[in-house]
């Protein structure tokens, strides 16, 4: 016998009409429900995210297709993918039926569900079931039973598991009431091409032919119904996030990472700046609220939430969706509260991580924008003292700017005031240029470049901060004014290159400045140095030691930078022992977001949780190559009585030493 099987065998041809009349409804429940959600993301301020098409399309194929970003997390990430998979060859499988059946056999006369190909498509679509029932089962498990620490569950919950795996069972229940009056009667050897359907039928064989076919309808028309449910349902609960999640990954943004909105603070027009109700958002920050899965995954890796502080990335997108969904005028602040808004470091770990592509960042930077230039606030004093600083003496340790090149005296480094003729602009940082910790690892640079016949000139009293602690802190008038007077003594002196050794300088005068008509090369000293070695420009001694690196959150995530200072250690002789948080999944150190400039009064210290990250590895050295990190570890240290077990040192340092020890 030709191996393949009537289509609607037992219903008849006469289920078409009210099978699509029910199909239309189901399909207008659903366009009618996209179109209410419509509504609310118009409630947001313009953006264009439909340039670059190509890349847009290439990147939603890749994303959705592939599921890319969910199988960053193993596990859950894993089984998600493959329902994805297992549901999506059963789609497309029905559509294979729908084409042959309704379209091509009735019109054409085409039939190719037969022979080896229906064979294949019989024994590919059970397996993909299975799969999808399997992955199913695993999720109700960890949902309802195992529970993790964080993950919500709601209503929408109970409903989506309750239908999807209604939906795979009923349709094996059809599959095997059909073989059981059929396939296992005359055709026994095509049966074992549907192994799941095979075992379904054995279960049912006992049942006589009349209770099998008014099980098979029943079945059919509650499996139809409950796949109709499924397509309406859509819009109204978490099942939207399959064209939502789907649709953002077309809407990445494509600038560099960390890209922030360059406003014009002399707009004599605007009536406010920054974020306070939700129609000041864009639609695309109100769309990540449907986009969301509730997968916890930023919560999980958010330097805030796990101490204890009340930010969780996935509630904030939540929270600002339903502030949303009560109207264009919602206090977006009050829903959110202050304290949430204030505690990010902005160390973009929830963003690398997230499968539905949200942007969370920039949502709280909006919104501390509008604190800051209309209500004038700030998390406590010493924030507002550090902006002072910033404004009168150009850094926010309020020391006088005339003495911040002391540092360099009987150094062989130029003041550019007094010579020009350098290789490279140091551009030095506020931390590196007044706090004597970090003033050693600007020490060890220079000390380095001189090594490597390297001309280097520095600012001296004419450089001011870059601006980045105030500008992420919120106040965006402050930043441009002292990045304007950066850029305009820096392109007075024809600079060719910029290197600095402090991330968030790199961050802002590579990326940032740019906005402001910054076109000069900028380089971290990280892969400066790299590439020095790399061109034997740089002699460094090879002397065997044990370190744990901390990938600095504005090298890692932000810059992509996580080889190379890795590569520089192993040069230098680093056995480097990895903590359990490191490259994307690095653990903040507390200070980004302008928290370098704040006190942290709520929950456990950031910069102890990760200390004692890097004292779970054995070693004696934390290594890093940021100032704000280096302060905060040798902070933390000592706050967690590890200073005398554990030293921290900046990569610098490390270079300088096997230097100095060369015979």
């Amino acid at each position: 016998m030709e191996a393949t099987r009537e289509i609607y065998w037992n219903v008849g041809h006469g289920v078409l009409i009210p099978m699509y009349l029910f199909a239309i409804i189901a399909i207008g429940i659903l366009v009618y429900g996209f179109k209410k959600r419509l509504e609310i993301y118009k409630i947001g301020k313009p953006l264009n995210r439909f340039d670059n098409r190509d890349e847009r399309v290439r990147l939603l194929l890749t994303n959705v297709l592939g599921q890319t970003k969910v199988l960053r997390v193993a596990g859950p990430g894993t089984a998600h993918a493959l329902f994805f998979w297992g549901f999506l060859i059963l789609t497309i499988g029905t559509t294979l039926v729908f084409l042959q059946a309704d379209i091509l056999h009735p019109l054409f006369g085409v039939k190719f569900l037969k022979g080896l190909f229906y064979k294949l498509f019989s024994i590919t679509l059970d397996i993909a079931g299975l799969v999808a029932i399997l992955m199913m089962i695993g999720f109700f498990i960890r949902r309802f039973f195992v529970k993790p620490e964080g993950l919500e569950t709601v209503k929408d919950d109970y409903i989506m598991h309750g239908l999807l795996f209604a939906i795979l069972v009923t349709g094996f229940f059809v599959e095997g009431a059909r073989m059981a009056a059929t396939e296992l009667k005359n055709n026994i050897s095509l049966a074992y091409w549907s192994p799941v359907g095979f075992f379904v039928a054995n279960i049912l064989r006992g049942m006589s032919e009349s209770s099998l076919l008014a099980l098979h309808k029943g079945l059919w028309w509650v499996h139809l119904f409950l796949a109709f449910g499924f397509i309406a349902s859509i819009p109204f609960i978490k099942f939207r996030h399959i064209f939502t999640t789907s649709a953002n990954y077309f809407f990445t943004d494509l600038r560099q990472k960390g890209s922030i909105d360059t406003i014009d603070i002399e707009n004599e027009e605007a009536e406010s700046f920054g974020v306070s109700k939700v129609n000041e958002f864009t639609w695309k920050d109100i769309f990540d609220a449907d986009a969301c899965t509730r997968c916890k995954r930023c919560q999980d890796r958010c330097p805030a939430y796990n101490t204890d502080k009340p930010l969780s990335p996935m509630k904030l997108i939540l929270d600002i969706g339903e502030a949303a969904g009560s109207g264009a005028e919602t206090n977006v602040i009050e829903k959110v509260t202050k304290d949430v808004i204030w505690a990010c470091t902005t160390c973009r770990a929830c963003q690398e991580i997230c499968p539905a592509n949200n942007e969370h960042v920039n949502k709280i930077l909006e919104m501390r924008r509008n604190l800051v230039l209309m209500e004038g606030e700030f998390p406590g004093e010493e924030v507002m003292m550090a902006m002072d600083n910033v404004e009168v003496n150009g850094n926010p340790m309020g020391m006088g700017f005339a003495t911040r090149g002391d540092w360099a005296k009987d150094l062989d480094v130029k003041i550019m005031s007094e010579d020009s003729d350098v290789d490279i602009l140091y551009f030095v940082g506020c931390y590196a240029s007044f706090d004597k910790r970090n003033q050693q690892v600007a020490k060890s640079f220079i000390k380095l470049c001189n090594a490597a016949g390297v001309k280097v000139g520095i600012l001296g009293k004419e450089e001011k901060c870059c601006g980045e602690p105030v500008r992420k802190m919120g106040n965006e008038y402050l930043y441009q004014m002292v990045a304007m007077e950066n850029i305009e003594v820096i392109k007075g002196y024809n600079v060719k290159k910029v290197v600095t050794t402090c991330p968030h300088c790199f961050n802002t005068l590579a990326r940032d400045y740019k906005d402001l008509g910054f076109d000069i090369e900028v380089e971290h000293y990280t892969t400066f140095l790299w590439k020095l070695i790399n061109d034997r420009k740089l002699q460094i001694k090879e002397l065997p030691f044990e370190c744990t690196y901390h990938d600095s959150c504005y090298i890692g995530r932000y810059m992509d930078i996580f080889e190379e200072p890795r590569d520089v250690l192993k040069v230098a002789g680093a056995n480097v022992k990895e903590m359990s948080k490191n490259r994307y999944e690095s653990f903040c150190c507390g200070a980004g977001g302008g928290r370098i400039i704040a006190e942290e009064n709520i929950g456990e210290k950031i910069s102890v949780k990760r200390v004692k990250m890097a004292e779970e590895t054995g070693a004696d050295m934390l290594v890093s190559n940021c100032p704000f990190c280096l302060t905060m570890f040798e902070d933390g240290l000592k706050m967690a009585e590890l200073d005398e077990k554990i030293k921290a040192k900046d990569l610098a340092e490390i270079l300088v030493e096997r230097l100095e020890n060369q015979e």
